[in-house]
């Protein structure tokens, strides 16, 4: 970024940093270079395999802020667990792997909200604010729920094992389908799994690695009673397929997402909480006809959303979003448990003031 476009992201983000203040948001800073460790476990797939890491001769393993949430929780949780609105503005650093639009050094401004709300409320409240920030630039919202699809798979008539690893990967588009091809009977088994079962090598096969023979006894307990279960129905695989596709405006998402929850009782509560969220944005003043629903947005981003998700977009959906956030009250109780204390549902987002920046010099 030039020293040009660092000066007007720095003063947008300024104007929309003073907006979350306006709010009633606390302005808090988080440090550049954070402990590699514990962050790296907390981050998707995809921001660990982007993120700048060095090693510190006296802090040890260290990365530069790919992210503000994760600090500002910790930030929080470390502090207690009570309800709180932060504000933040600064450089966030992502390895790219080819040049383009996406850039490996940006501006993020942030809102974060620690509420004992009402979730519904609490997300309402964070994309209104958003909405109303950025309604004068030409942006598509879209909109998902990723506590529908987690609830969908913990409903599914199978294994524990096997939903567990479906929660697992549902971050990784591509491994989750592979994962319901098989659990199926539609897609083969690994080779290396298939052997194992087969009990190729021998009974006096040597144990290489790490692992003791206890718990390699285990592993091929669990392969064995996985190849031993019933495969997923067809019909359980046709909802769930119809239900990770669904895209369409959030009114006509939400009756479709109701009909589903007739064959899928386990997404009933969530799609409750989401028809009582366009309920609150609608209160609130945003035009929900306007909002699309993607069942799978959210997927292949940040790990920690588990709930609410959105982004405010350019129309090409190649070039990188304006804004984007979610809830992540998992992420709050993985650090109050760390910090000694309880969890705090939280919802949050943050704004690319650089784009911002030339969107509105285009209008």
């Amino acid at each position: 970024m030039s020293a040009l476009g660092k000066a007007e992201a720095r003063a947008t983000g300024e104007r929309l940093l003073a907006a979350f203040r306006a709010a009633g948001a606390a302005e808090v800073e988080a440090d550049i270079l954070l402990p590699a460790e514990v962050l790296l476990d907390l981050y998707g797939e995809d921001i660990r395999a982007r993120a700048f890491v060095t090693q510190d001769p006296l802090r040890g393993e260290m990365m530069m802020r790919p992210d503000f949430t994760v600090p500002v929780v910790q930030m929080h949780m470390a502090r207690g667990s009570d309800p709180a609105r932060y504000c933040y503005m600064g450089e966030v650093f992502r390895k790219q792997e080819h040049r383009g639009p996406r850039t490996a050094e940006y501006f993020q401004v942030g809102y974060e909200l620690f509420a004992r709300a009402a979730p519904p409320e609490a997300d309402a409240e964070v994309f209104a604010l958003f909405s109303r920030l950025l309604a004068p630039l030409p942006l598509v919202p879209v909109i998902g729920d990723i506590g529908i699809l987690t609830a969908a798979v913990r409903g599914l008539p199978t294994l524990d094992s096997r939903k567990a690893a479906l929660l697992r990967h549902i971050w990784r588009p591509r491994r989750f389908r592979a994962l319901i091809d098989r659990y199926s009977g539609r897609g083969p088994v690994p080779a290396s799994r298939a052997a194992l079962l087969a009990g190729e090598g021998g009974s006096d096969a040597p144990f290489i690695g790490l692992r003791s023979e206890a718990e390699v006894a285990a592993r091929i307990a669990a392969l064995e009673e996985d190849a031993a279960a019933a495969p997923l129905p067809a019909d359980e695989v046709a909802r769930l397929d119809a239900l990770f596709s669904l895209t369409a405006p959030a009114p006509e998402a939400l009756g479709r997402l109701t009909t589903l929850a007739a064959g899928m009782p386990s997404i009933a509560p969530a799609v409750q909480r989401m028809g009582e969220r366009l309920a609150a944005m609608a209160a609130k003043g945003v035009d929900i006809s306007r909002l699309t629903y993607d069942a799978s947005h959210g997927r292949g981003t940040m790990e920690y959303y588990d709930g609410f998700v959105f982004m405010l977009r350019q129309s090409d959906p190649k070039l990188p979003p304006v804004a984007t956030g979610g809830r992540y009250d998992a992420l709050t109780a993985v650090l109050g448990a760390t910090a000694g204390h309880g969890s705090i549902p939280a919802v949050g987002g943050v704004i690319r003031p650089g784009l911002v920046a030339q969107l509105e010099g285009r209008a």
